[in-house]
């Protein structure tokens, strides 16, 4: 099953396209003079999301000449943080930043938005493998030794997630279900927590985005056991892909995006993505995204991320709906 062919929606040469809309956009009157902008994070912090919010605001604060906060709006998976932003006022000052659980929330449960009508789609920040890992005093070396002890007793080991429907979770359920192994399923509410728990050996196991877990995996406190991506990321060289586990076809990517409230202005979302696009790349913090937390950057703006967006809805929300996949 072919889970993402990000690189068919994001390929597209933009150069031309965007040139003039940017420099239009960054000569706009200054429209966030004397507001204050949110940057909406709809996880607790300690996550991923949370993180690279906060490596954007100081950029974004400067650009913008004015007061850039971080607003961790955590529940229901993200939808909560979400639904802020779709029933604000759309002038640009509430900025939505997803993970990639936010193209599963419309199957996995009932909204009090419309994914589509009520949020304008800004930047696809970047993508990143997931990574399963293991406590160290586990004795799982491979995805295989997981699979063998899971066959041999079924439902005995734990692995958690950032939450049910979460990507992890889905990926995992896939794996299950091609392998014929049972493992029990313990969400979390946002990476946070569960690395907490994953760390202290209460669970077995985690499966959470390299961005997540790359810390713990440098200090050795998480054995990482699988990666997710096609081919092996450049920080995780000594970790088997999911094809190399014996999982062919069944890559997967954590993304990271940015929404606004639907009828934003475009000249207002166009001077958003621009000086986000020139904070994600500037040297003091593209070093600590793409190393510090595994972002591979795409900083795609609006028409392809939108595109990768209705993609990443039909793959994840099939997967739901065919395995019965129900909220916390």
């Amino acid at each position: 099953m072919d889970l993402l062919t990000r690189r068919s929606v994001l390929s597209t040469s933009l150069a031309f396209f965007l040139a003039p809309r940017l420099a239009f956009a960054q000569q706009q009157p200054d429209w966030a003079k004397g507001q204050t902008i949110k940057l909406v994070s709809p996880f607790p912090p300690g996550g991923s999301v949370d993180a690279i919010s906060r490596l954007m605001q100081p950029g974004l604060q400067q650009r913008l000449a004015t007061n850039v906060i971080v607003e961790n709006r955590a529940g229901a998976g993200g939808a909560v943080g979400a639904n802020s932003v779709a029933k604000s006022a759309p002038d640009g000052t509430n900025i939505l930043v997803v993970f990639d659980s936010h193209a599963v929330l419309p199957s996995l449960m009932k909204l009090q938005y419309d994914s589509k009508a009520d949020l304008d789609p800004v930047m696809l920040i970047g993508t990143a493998p997931m990574v399963l890992a293991c406590h160290p005093s586990r004795p799982f070396k491979s995805l295989k030794d997981v699979i063998d002890a899971s066959k041999a007793k079924p439902d005995s080991l734990t692995f958690g997630t950032v939450g049910n429907g979460s990507l992890g979770h889905l990926l995992m359920v896939l794996l299950s279900k091609k392998a014929g192994f049972e493992i029990k399923h313990l969400p979390y509410r946002g990476g946070g927590p569960a690395v907490n728990d994953a760390v202290g050996g209460h669970i077995d196991l985690i499966i959470g985005s390299a961005a997540l877990l790359s810390t713990q995996i440098e200090a050795g406190t998480l054995r990482p056991l699988m990666q997710s991506g096609a081919t092996r990321a450049p920080t995780l060289k000594d970790v088997p892909t999911i094809a190399e586990s014996g999982f062919a076809g069944s890559e997967a990517y954590a993304w990271w995006g940015v929404f606004v409230r639907a009828g934003t202005p475009a000249p207002i979302k166009d001077r958003i993505y621009a000086d986000l696009k020139a904070s994600l790349e500037d040297p003091a913090i593209r070093p600590k995204l793409e190393s510090g937390q595994q972002v591979k950057l795409e900083l795609s703006p609006a028409k392809p991320f939108a595109e990768f967006f209705d993609t990443q809805m039909k793959i994840w929300g099939a997967v739901v709906r065919e395995n019965g996949i129900k909220p916390d």
